[in-house]
């Protein structure tokens, strides 16, 4: 390489031919540790400019900023939507992020963000879902849990139906109100 200052060429740098990390051993095939600075679990990255069409499942983080048309599917990690991201899919996921395009359908078994600089087309479904003020939406939206039917409470807490705990019949009621009930007009 040609440097302006001194006018001549410089020479090929020094290249180490030893371990970068110490704690990485020599590559002597035997199990070795993970590299400091890199976990376990990190996230899976679908960047800037990488199109997919197809089927993503998985049980890892996921980073999207790219463009992906099928479906999404990561029933116990968190998957982000980048604010370059296009997205093109039904997106199943503990927490759903999403900065960018969506159309489809989004379930978050825990919750739903959708910051600002989102546009999301499609339904969403969790058990929380906060929405930045300037995103914009077009679907439904469904949050919470769903109510318990009483059949399902029963079933639930082991409790079976007897002659007491049947509903009066409305012609035996009595116009008495009950002990300690207050009655409007009365003196």
């Amino acid at each position: 390489m040609w440097r302006k200052e001194d006018g001549r060429p410089q020479g090929p740098s020094e290249i180490s031919t030893g371990a970068v990390n110490p704690t990485m051993g020599t590559g002597s095939g035997k199990n070795l540790p993970v590299p400091t600075g890199v976990s376990p679990k990190a996230v899976a990255c679908v960047s800037q400019g990488i199109k997919i069409k197809g089927e993503i499942n998985g049980s890892e983080e996921l980073f999207v900023d790219g463009q992906i048309e099928g479906t999404i599917t990561c029933a116990s990690s968190t998957v982000t939507l980048g604010p370059n991201a296009t997205v093109k899919a039904d997106v199943s996921a503990r927490e759903v992020i999403v900065r960018g395009r969506v159309e489809g359908k989004l379930t978050g078994t825990e919750r739903i963000q959708v910051w600002r600089s989102a546009r999301v087309q499609g339904d969403m479904k969790a058990d929380r879902i906060s929405i930045e003020e300037g995103a914009e939406l077009h679907g439904m939206l469904e949050a919470g849990k769903p109510p318990v039917s009483a059949s399902e409470r029963a079933s639930r807490e082991g409790f079976k139906k007897t002659e007491a705990n049947k509903p009066k019949d409305a012609s035996k009621l009595d116009d008495k109100p009950a002990s300690g009930a207050a009655v409007a007009g009365a003196d």
